[in-house]
């Protein structure tokens, strides 16, 4: 019975919850696994020299955390390091098929550790916001002894998604998609420890699978696997890589004209009320791998410029939209993409706010800025009052309809007129009259 005892303890049996696979036989994700943090590509805004997780990691000091970032990111090879570093018995479970009963196996056999070896436990849980609040609740008291070192991983934004007395027990950290840099650089040490029996891999081919990738690197080292299995030895060329994987190669360049062109082209057929121009060039972008993040900032900007308040309700929208691309991320931020950019497209026309903040601009660039009147100047600190600031301040909310006849522009330019509701903003142009006949004014 002590033998089975110390056979199903055994640290070195591996990983719990993974297939008995060896790694020189899986997938050439799996084969080019970093093993170190030298060999980890990207996020190098978590893992810099000096860094607080890179040093954590570096001494073998970790601490509970989450993981959160998109498919392909690194988090599973990040939590791998961490517990290779520490010299800690590395735990690993889905929280797709895993359960309570699980989580408390796990607890025992680190448990068990601990009182015979003295070892520590790294517990990987992936897709934690699967786990509900039982299953959550179950993990904290080993959590907070220190019992284990959780490590949770996830697509979801944690803050909405994981519980709040597990997430004060964790560090937070995002990762961030590699970018097409990060992916090419992957292929290329693929390529060079000799992963593809292929002649001959073209730099645009690599360009290629990494546009394709999103990314990801399960993706892209997926995408080079397959194009070196189908090419028997020979120079992989563009052709066979899009046959490859079933898709066509992309004339998209962020860093060059392409990224200037299309979002031109976007922003002018959108302009232009055209939804299915507005969709193509937003397609482009998507496939080219623009940043989704650069997409929803123009379309914001597109918001107010052109469509302004002849439907206020665009700005929101496309406000919308930004948001979805920061919280929920590709490729699912496409859909809230895709109808910020139809509502926009139909969205009545105006440019009325655009010429009425460069009119205001411009005379104060002209003129200079004067001096608000002392009635509108602030009277909240000491010896205000003295000075006359604030005084005879008509309050308009005292008068019928909330309008006071009393002027707010500087000496000198009462008369001064910058905004010209035009004729898709009707709505406002007869506010604006009924507001300056209520104010005295006949224009």
């Amino acid at each position: 019975m002590l033998r089975v005892m110390e056979r199903l303890f055994d640290p070195g049996d591996g990983p719990r919850g993974r297939t008995p696979v060896p790694p020189e036989e899986g997938p050439l994700a799996v084969r080019m696994r970093p093993v170190s943090l030298d060999d980890f590509v990207g996020q190098e805004h978590l893992l810099h020299q000096g860094a607080a997780l890179r040093t954590a990691i570096e001494e073998g000091r970790p601490h509970s955390m989450i993981l959160y970032g998109p498919p392909g990111s690194g988090k599973t090879t990040l939590a791998r390091i961490v517990a290779a570093q520490s010299h800690a018995a590395f735990e690993e479970a889905s929280a797709v098929n895993a359960g309570k009963a699980e989580v408390t196996a796990v607890i025992e056999r680190a448990v068990h550790r601990r009182q015979t070896t003295g070892e520590g436990t790294i517990f990987f849980l992936d897709e934690i916001h699967r786990f509900n609040k039982a299953q959550q609740d179950a993990l904290l008291p080993a959590v907070e002894e220190g019992l284990v070192t959780l490590i949770g991983a996830t697509t979801e934004n944690p803050y909405f998604e994981v519980n709040a007395a597990l997430l004060s027990r964790t560090r937070i950290y995002e990762l961030h998609e590699l970018s097409r840099e990060d992916l090419v650089a992957l292929l290329r040490r693929a390529l060079e420890r000799g992963e593809c029996e292929a002649a001959e891999v073209p730099p645009e081919v690599l360009d290629f699978l990494a546009d394709r990738a999103g990314g990801d690197a399960r993706a892209a080292l997926a995408g080079l696997e397959l194009v070196c299995e189908v090419t028997g030895g020979e120079p992989v060329t563009l052709a066979q890589a899009e046959d490859a994987m079933q898709r066509k190669a992309l004339r998209y360049d962020r860093d060059a004209d392409q990224h200037y062109d299309y979002i031109s082209a976007w922003i002018k057929a959108t302009r232009a009320s055209d939804p299915d121009a507005s969709l193509y060039y937003l397609a482009v972008m998507l496939e080219g791998g623009e940043d989704a993040r650069f997409i929803a900032r123009r379309m914001v900007v597109l918001a107010s410029e052109d469509v302004g308040n002849a439907d206020p309700r665009a700005l929101e929208v496309a406000v919308a939209a930004a948001y979805a691309v920061e919280h929920v991320g590709m490729p699912e931020a496409q859909f809230a993409l895709a109808q910020a950019s139809i509502f926009l497209s139909l969205a009545p026309k105006s440019d009325a706010v655009k010429r009425a903040i460069g009119a205001a601009r411009g005379h104060v660039r002209e003129h200079g800025a004067r001096i608000p009147p002392d009635h509108l100047r602030s009277a909240a600190y000491p010896g205000a009052k003295a000075l006359g600031r604030g005084r005879g301040y008509d309050y308009p909310h005292d008068h019928p309809g909330h309008v006071s006849d009393q002027d707010v522009m500087p000496e000198g330019l009462e008369d001064e007129r910058f905004y010209a509701p035009d004729d898709a903003e009707a709505d406002f142009a007869r506010r604006l009259a009924e507001i300056r006949r209520a104010r005295g004014r006949d224009q």
